[in-house]
């Protein structure tokens, strides 16, 4: 070959170029399944629209954040933004033109992001995605969280802003666990609960809490507020399908599974499995259980003092799919002694009868809020709930009603608009208290100064 230097060198260069285009594609495809784990498409994309082109609202307390669109597009999406710009918003919330982002974008959890996988979701995001040349809506807050500056502040106070740090005394399998968990699928955005500025309470890892119209349950190892019951088997069967034997997926958490989980390799989903066995099992929402659940098995065998209207309900519209008894059948899953009931909130199997639960696979319950009143749906999930689950939990016909519209909004915009108002208020009144003393001084200031001009 040394004869022939020139075609040496065109062979080297091929190679060069070959090697480097088969990286660059490994990058992207890292990207790509680096944002499935991610579950970016379960808020930028919108029912029935394109990959990431944003659009969904995200019912949040505050109100909805309207998703944006994370396309290359240079006019609509971020087809402009640098490693830099993207590496920012990712990690520390701030958009490419400088704004503040809302939380309901979890950089809290992405600011532990390793450098590597922020280059490999840059490539896919910029190099992969289709362009999509259009806007969403404007997300619309209610004063003062419409000031998107205001975030400054919520950042310093919460925001950790550290890469994940892998434990040198844990296996790899519990490292590669706790970095999907903590960051990239940022498990504790819904099922840690949040303190009164709606900041995750750490000290509370995964304890559950309220999403609107969902409740996110206690996934630590605490047997009856959690899931230490299950096994490991069937935790990794529910991450990787959504159904076990114990519990079916609705809600966020289904869509979650259905855009994320399932997509995940068996090694990343023993890792989850790994990691959450090893969380500080919390009592938190223990289930309110006043008798042990029961199956149905004739019409007088119900556990209220008569049959009351949400037996009849549950007659009228459950059984046909779960049987009369609630005991399922043909791969439907059985009510009785089922973790939906076990919850220390109802909201979960009231939104579930009012918008269904329509998995990417397998067998779907259809939506009965076109069937069923807001006082209907209150009395037969109070009555599952004391039938099938045993518990005292109830639901109220308001609280349905609230579902309905999305799980109701916050006090925290009415109490931060008052705080305003009344600091506002006494400012105003401290002014004119000043500028009234300063009047009343002015008169036997200017005599003084007529007496000083005298002499």
């Amino acid at each position: 070959m040394a004869r022939f230097p020139l075609l040496a060198a065109a062979l080297g260069l091929a190679a060069l170029l070959v090697t480097g285009r088969a990286s660059a594609d490994d990058l992207v495809a890292r990207g790509a399944y680096l944002a499935t784990a991610a579950d970016c498409g379960a808020c930028h994309t919108a029912p029935g629209g394109a990959p990431f082109a944003g659009g969904l609202p995200l019912a949040t307390p505050l109100g909805k954040i309207i998703a944006t669109n994370i396309t290359p597009s240079k006019d609509h999406g971020i087809g402009n933004y640098t490693l830099a710009q993207f590496t920012r918003a990712l990690r520390e919330g701030v958009r490419g033109d400088g704004a503040r982002l809302y939380p309901a974008m979890p950089y809290t959890a992405y600011s532990g992001l390793s450098d590597d996988d922020v280059r490999a979701l840059y490539a896919y995001f910029t190099r992969a995605v289709k362009p999509v040349e259009r806007s969403p809506a404007a997300t619309a807050l209610p004063f003062p969280f419409n000031i998107r500056a205001s975030m400054i502040g919520w950042n310093l106070l919460f925001l950790n802003g550290k890469r994940f740090q892998p434990s040198p005394h844990a296996s790899t399998s519990w490292n590669r666990g706790a970095y999907l968990a903590q960051t990239l699928a940022h498990c504790s955005t819904c099922h840690t609960p949040r303190n009164l500025l709606m900041a995750e309470e750490s000290d509370h890892p995964l304890a559950g809490g309220s999403l609107g119209a969902w409740y996110a349950p206690n996934i630590t190892p605490d047997r009856t507020a959690g899931i230490g019951a299950w096994s490991d088997a069937e935790l990794a069967r529910y991450l990787s399908t959504g159904a076990n034997d114990h519990a079916q997926a609705g809600g966020p958490m289904r869509e979650a599974i259905d855009k994320s989980l399932r997509h995940l390799d068996a090694a990343d989903i023993a890792a989850l499995v790994t990691y959450i066995r090893s969380v500080p099992p919390s009592s938190a929402g223990a289930p309110a259980m006043d008798r042990a659940p029961s199956p149905i098995t004739s019409d007088i065998d119900v556990l209220s003092d008569d049959r009351d209207d949400g037996a009849q309900l549950c007659a009228d519209n459950c059984a046909s799919c779960h049987q009369a008894s609630g005991l399922g059948t043909r791969g439907l899953p059985s009510l009785v002694g089922n973790a939906a009931f076990r919850l220390p909130s109802a909201d979960n199997v009231a939104s579930a009868i009012l918008a269904g639960i329509w998995p990417a696979t397998g067998q779907a319950m259809p939506a009965f809020a076109h069937a069923l009143t807001d006082r209907q749906v209150a009395d037969l999930t109070s009555f599952l709930f004391r039938q099938f689950g045993g518990s005292r939990v109830t639901i109220t016909a308001a609280r349905v009603a609230a579902l309905r519209s999305g799980g109701g909004g916050s006090w925290l915009p009415a109490v931060a608009q008052t705080a305003i108002a009344a600091g506002c208020a006494v400012t105003a009144a401290g002014i004119a208290l000043l500028a009234w003393r300063r009047r009343r001084r002015i008169p036997g200031q200017a005599a003084e100064s007529g007496r000083e001009r005298g002499r």
